[in-house]
């Protein structure tokens, strides 16, 4: 099999098929794993702005290909040009260091405080990202480095299994996550210790700051959560992939209401310690959410409320308008005029079951970052065989006149490489194949800041909100608040991400909902400790494509042997991504199981062996069960 770009979906497939014997090769005309589901550091985020620069001044010279096709053959073209990211903006509002060096490679130059842009050509550039006469091997070179800690395939094989950490982990772990894979590799990683250093003020933090501890940042272009009783979860314990990441529970779920950001109460205990509700709203709550439980076994409750929207459901089942808001919007977290009673039902339900498997709310977020999902189903895949081949781009499919059946492509070099099945992401499809798609745009924002949006005790929580929609037209934005501790930023700092449904541009979408929960950094400000709301440091707005639930006939002249995996969803969670690997897998190998575990070692019989070593139990009962996930210690 065939991989054109490895995300999650194909990442998962490709482990898939690797392990059940297929030979897989993954070809990618990026410098990263992952595409729109990669973490970059921040002077990695910086790079990848740049790469779309770039990408969006390709001049489509004569095609190679057009050569090396044969009389009873034809070519279906493939796009150079990457348009799954648009109206890219970026802000800087740190305070300038004119005297501080910054060290850190692919810095920003300093002599900028507002960059604004409304496509990812001008964001780009005002950036002042590397100069054009940097070699463009060595931004890649960098930005492999520089990617994520556990990039490098041979050190994240030596993660450690799978495992939920509390709130109370230490942050002064990241020296332990950090590859060293040669002399020159570790002098870079000399700026990741904990400097020791005087530090500056309490809230003060520049922007060289930030740039020095650039590597500390893994900031995701896609923001999701991981349900504790998802697809995913189970895939990842299903298949031992799991061994290859760590994960935190979330630990709070947050309402924005009357214009204050409360904590919103998740499990029984909570809700009866809840001080924001009354002992009759208690009582109320417990009651809905026990139904919701089991509501199929109660039809009658529902069944004359089918055609209705979820919030119209909640005025009928004497809930004070506090409950309806904190159902609607904390623990079912879907929307207020599109979905359904049933949906609405299901949501929740789903919410409960996820509830206590991990911690005390239904989500779990991996260390590092959501880039590193894919990596670690193509570490699986390379375990088993499969090859990867980064900055190497595809010219053309090449298909079969007569059976009508792609059997090659054509690299950027005219070499043929030959394969039975490809995979191929949607977005390198030329206008042509793709004609009659009509695809929906998801709003991002990325902020750094330097608080939290609700102040606790401990400054190490990870936080989901969600901003109802105001106005007709427009959708509820989910915001999702990472600490340092999730190895996503440095000390003292907020990751903030801002995640909807795209009516306009991501700025136009999100803006009214950053100036609710944030106020911009400015000078003045620092001596004022009585300011309330986050500061924000730093600010990233995009547009990407959203091409879940395209039908594949929407694509033209597809022939019978390429699969089409689409980009991220603007849902919460993975479900969407495993459930199309899933399927196309079986498409692929109908006979096969799904990503099994793979064999103990002890049990591998290798060529020359005449006798198949005894199981160990103790072993065996160890990669069965993967405890540290599925059973975490109280």
């Amino acid at each position: 099999m065939l991989n054109y770009c490895p995300r999650l979906p194909e990442s998962i497939i490709a482990a898939a098929c690797s392990r059940s014997g297929q030979r897989v090769l993954h070809v990618d005309s990026r410098s990263y794993y992952g595409g729109n589901w990669a973490s970059f550091s921040f002077s990695g985020l910086l790079s990848w702005l740049k790469e779309y620069q770039e990408n969006s001044d390709i001049v489509n010279d004569s095609p190679v290909w057009q050569y090396h096709i044969l009389e009873n053959e034809e070519a279906i073209a493939l796009s150079r040009k990457d348009k799954t990211i648009q109206h890219v903006e970026v802000f800087c509002y740190a305070s300038q260091d004119l005297h501080e060096d910054v060290e850190e490679a692919g810095a920003l130059q300093k002599n900028h405080a507002l960059v604004t842009s409304t496509n990812s050509t001008e964001a780009a550039d005002s950036a002042c990202l590397p100069t054009e006469d940097e070699s463009l091997s060595t931004v890649s070179c960098e930005m492999l480095i520089e990617q994520t800690p556990s990039s490098d395939p041979e050190s994240a094989l030596e993660v450690n299994g799978a495992e939920v950490t509390g709130e109370k982990e230490n942050h002064s772990d990241d020296k332990t996550c950090v590859p060293s894979t040669s002399a020159e590799e570790m002098s870079d990683n000399v700026p990741i210790a904990e400097d020791t250093t005087e530090q500056p003020k309490k809230n003060k933090i520049t922007y060289s700051q930030i740039i020095k501890e650039g590597r500390r940042f893994n900031i995701d272009l896609v923001s999701k959560l991981l349900y504790s009783r998802g697809l995913l979860i189970d895939l990842l314990i299903k298949s031992n992939v799991s061994r290859y990441a760590e994960f935190k529970n979330i630990t709070r779920i947050l309402a924005f209401r009357d214009g204050r950001v409360e904590q919103v109460p998740c499990s029984r205990a909570d809700v009866f310690n809840s001080k924001q509700l009354s002992m009759v709203e208690k009582r109320m709550l417990m009651k809905f959410l026990t139904f919701c439980m089991e509501y199929e076994k109660f039809p009658d409750e529902y069944k004359g409320y089918e055609e209705i929207t979820f919030c119209e459901y909640l005025k009928t089942q004497k809930l004070t308008p506090n409950l309806q808001y904190i159902v609607l919007h904390s623990i079912a977290m879907t929307s207020q005029t599109a979905s359904s009673t049933i949906d609405g039902l299901k949501a929740t339900k789903n919410f409960l079951h996820c509830l206590g498997r991990y911690g005390n709310t239904p989500f779990l977020f991996p260390l590092y970052g959501q880039g590193e999902l894919p990596q670690c189903f193509c570490r699986m895949c390379a375990v088993f065989g499969g090859i990867y081949c980064l900055r190497h781009s595809v010219q053309c499919l090449v298909v079969d006149k007569e059976s009508r059946k792609c059997k090659a492509i054509i690299d950027q070099f005219g070499q043929r490489i030959i394969s039975k099945h490809f995979l191929v992401e949607d977005s390198y499809f030329s206008e042509n194949t793709c004609s009659r798609v009509q695809y929906r745009q998801i709003s991002r924002a990325v902020l750094i800041t330097d608080r939290s949006v609700l102040k606790t005790d401990s400054d190490q929580q990870i936080s989901v909100l969600t901003v109802p929609a105001e106005e007709p037209g427009t959708f509820a934005v989910r915001v999702i608040e990472l600490c340092s501790s999730t190895m996503t930023c440095m000390k003292g700092t907020y990751l903030v991400h801002l995640t909807c449904t795209s009516s306009k541009t991501a700025r136009e979408d999100l803006e009214p909902v950053v100036q609710k929960l944030f106020i911009p950094y400015t000078e003045v400000e620092i001596e004022n400790e009585q300011v309330e709301k986050p500061r924000i440091l730093w600010a990233l707005y995009f547009n990407m494509r959203d091409s879940s639930d395209i039908s594949r006939s929407c694509y033209n002249d597809l022939p019978s042997n390429v699969y089409v995996c689409s980009g991220p969803d603007c849902g919460l969670g993975n479900d969407n991504a495993v459930k199309q690997a899933e399927t196309i897998f079986q498409e692929i190998c109908p006979s096969e199981d799904f990503c099994p575990p793979p064999p103990n070692p002890e049990d591998i019989v290798l060529d020359g062996d005449s006798l198949q070593p005894e199981a160990n139990s103790e072993t065996l009962k160890e990669s069965t069960n993967l405890g540290n996930l599925e059973e975490p210690s109280e």
